[in-house]
């Protein structure tokens, strides 16, 4: 039986990506993705539930964020999770989970015109965003 880390979220990019670049090391990309739910409570009213996810990209996926994500793009991510710590300014140690993206597609129309990728279709392969096929050509 094969265990996988899999994650996969449809929903709207929050705010321009931040990108970092590391020399020759590569780039990173971080953004957060705002996912819905709905559901009816006790009373019978329908209530949407947001929900915010931190996503990071590296190296060739940072790259192709960059060139083609912006704030209200709507996306579907593939990636994993992955857990990590870090020590704040206040000596507190924190813990943050964050999704880092493996694959992306870009759903709506108005961004995958800018990004020059969308067919009339939608279903053009050129939207989705694949690091495994690129990353072999990286020496890192």
């Amino acid at each position: 039986m094969s265990i996988r880390n899999k994650v996969q979220l449809v929903g709207h990019v929050g705010q321009n990506p931040e990108i970092k670049e590391f020399g020759d090391s590569g780039k990173l990309a971080r953004l957060s993705l705002a996912t819905n739910e709905g559901y009816r409570n006790k009373e019978g009213q329908w209530v949407e539930q947001t929900t915010w996810h931190n996503l990071i990209g590296w190296r060739f996926v940072a790259e192709r964020i960059e060139k083609y994500v912006q704030k209200g793009a709507y996306v579907m991510i593939e990636g994993k999770l992955v857990n990590r710590d870090y020590t704040d300014k206040d000596n507190v140690k924190r813990y943050i989970t964050e999704v880092e993206v493996e694959n992306f597609l870009i759903l709506d129309k108005k961004s995958a015109d800018s990004a020059g990728s969308y067919q009339s279709n939608g279903t053009s392969s050129e939207n989705v965003i694949k690091a495994s096929e690129e990353d072999e050509n990286f020496p890192f």
